[in-house]
């Protein structure tokens, strides 16, 4: 009964009722916005005293005398404004969880069980996002749907087309022949190179794509080797090119949605931004750390039969044709584009779809090419629908309120504990989401939790675009591993055997990264 679709939903439902019925805490916190003549506070002095530090501003927070009382309620600070006749002012929420938070809790709770269970499929579920925002009066259409074709989504989208592209020019073959060329019969060593090279080819093409053109590069020479489903030498060679994928993606902002994400909400929730150049300084050393120790991981774990050898192949491919050439050339001057923004200022997505509109002038990709291989359920609603409710978070203003829920327990320990623990609970909430959903739903609580401790949000932006990197416990967690279980060449829980294992050394190394590389370059 537990599997039927209808009991699924009709359970989502039922838990968004009981988080909508629940006790609302109010909290002891309430900014005063628009009150530059500080009228109100003559009048709410017996029942509430300005918090320390904020005399000098124009906005004011008021902390209760006595919580729990009637009169230590926004409401009521609500209501002297209004009898004082002062409409410009607004009370919000500090530390308490406000009306319109509660409502997007009740909503995040349904959209989170759904995303799991899988009732109806996952580009249903995102789309039922935005209206979930509109009819529970947490955003307008405009809020709600914007996002679906945010500028994130539509550079996502150029790198899928990317690959494509790529693919369609025989590039990918090309890559598979070099790589078997390289390694001989060895399995070990062949395994290692595809997925280390692909891993770190992760960082500047969707690692999804990557693992994806390595599966087909590697599943011909295994069923040649007779190389057995669930064996130990099948489990190290499918295992290990998803988690090499996974953990490259971090190494620039087109190696996976969290990335763009991550820098996106950076910007939306501080006006700061991070460049794609930026991105490559801070986090491909990370990716270089952390691809090889993921597959080395892999080997110890599940060792492969030496005596296996993989076959030989004499054929040449010959110099690069043409079409070859004039893929690389245009995709490697739309990259030039994007490390130059800071020069002429053009933002990702025009000039990732400046590239696209070359392919297809040059006769590389056809628009049939684009609508028959593009993932667009994944690209526009999984994608655009995470984005949407991370927004939701912020402006509801649950993440506020999470944030100083959370805070005392990071308070005075630095930039390092809160990158320890941001990045533990990134890891561990992507493997039960879209790392992309992950991190757009951390990130807004987060970010407000770094500037009350002094830290640079920068550093929480970095450490959820790379630590939502390692979904290794779960074949849900992320695309490269669905991607690899679809061949049926391990069971799930052989996944999650060795992501146990690397998931905590792999965020050891991350750590270790930020704490010496990003100490070098003034970071933290």
């Amino acid at each position: 009964m537990l599997k039927n679709k209808n009991v699924q939903l009709g359970f989502a439902i039922f838990l968004g009722l009981i988080v909508l019925f629940l006790p609302r805490p109010e909290g002891t916190q309430f900014r005063v916005v628009g009150d530059g003549g500080r009228l109100l506070i003559e009048h709410l002095a017996q029942h509430f005293s300005v918090v320390p530090g904020e005399e000098g501003t124009a906005d004011y927070i008021l902390k209760a005398r006595n919580p729990g009382a009637p009169e230590a309620r926004q409401a009521f600070i609500a209501q002297q404004a209004a009898a004082l006749d002062l409409p410009e002012i607004q009370v919000e929420y500090v530390d308490g969880l406000s009306p319109k938070a509660k409502r997007f809790l009740a909503v995040l709770v349904v959209l989170v069980f759904m995303f799991v269970a899988e009732p109806i499929p996952l580009e249903i579920t995102a789309i039922c996002i935005g209206v979930f925002l509109v009819l529970m009066g947490i955003s307008d259409v405009k809020e709600a749907w914007a996002p679906y074709m945010h500028p994130v989504v539509v550079f996502i989208m150029c790198c899928l087309i990317f690959a494509i592209s790529l693919d369609k020019a025989g590039l990918t073959k090309r890559l598979g022949y070099f790589i078997i060329k390289q390694a001989g019969d060895s399995v070990t060593r062949f395994t290692f190179i595809i997925s280390i090279g692909l891993g770190l080819g992760s960082s500047v093409m969707h690692d999804a794509a990557a693992c994806a053109v390595g599966i087909v590069t590697m599943l011909p020479l295994m069923r040649a080797a007779g190389i057995e489903p669930h064996s130990r030498t099948a489990k190290f060679m499918m295992l290990s090119l998803p988690f090499a994928c996974s953990a490259g993606g971090m190494g620039t902002l087109m190696g996976g949605g969290r990335n763009m994400v991550a820098a996106a909400f950076l910007k939306e929730f501080t006006g700061i931004e991070i460049t794609f150049f930026d991105w490559i300084k801070f986090c491909m050393p990370a990716a270089i750390v952390t691809v090889p120790a993921a597959v080395f991981i892999v080997y110890l774990v599940y060792r492969p039969d030496p005596k296996i050898k993989l076959p030989q192949f004499d054929e040449a491919l010959g110099p690069l044709t043409p079409m070859e050439k004039k893929t690389l050339a245009i995709i490697g001057a739309t990259f030039i584009l994007w490390l130059t923004k800071g020069v002429h200022g053009f933002d990702y997505s025009v000039t990732g779809m400046l590239g696209i509109a070359g392919l297809v002038l040059g006769g590389v990709l056809k628009w049939d090419d684009i609508q028959e291989n593009m993932e667009w359920g994944t690209a526009l609603f999984i994608f655009g629908g995470g984005i949407s409710l991370g927004l939701a978070m912020g402006y509801s203003g649950a993440a506020d309120y999470f944030a100083h829920l959370f805070f005392p327990l990071i308070q005075g320990g630095g930039w390092l504990l809160l990158f320890v623990g941001v990045g533990v609970f990134g890891a561990l909430v992507t493997n039960a989401m879209a790392n992309v959903a992950a991190a757009a739903l951390i990130l807004p609580i987060v970010i407000p939790m770094a500037q009350l401790e002094g830290v640079d949000p920068t550093v929480l932006a970095l450490c959820l675009g790379t630590a939502t990197s390692f979904a290794m416990l779960l074949v849900i967690g992320c695309p490269p591993n669905a991607i690899a279980y679809s061949y049926r060449y391990f069971k799930a829980a052989d996944l999650t055997r060795v992501g146990l294992v690397a998931t905590p050394v792999l965020l050891a190394l991350l750590i270790l990264v930020a704490a010496t590389w990003w100490n070098i370059l003034g970071l933290v």
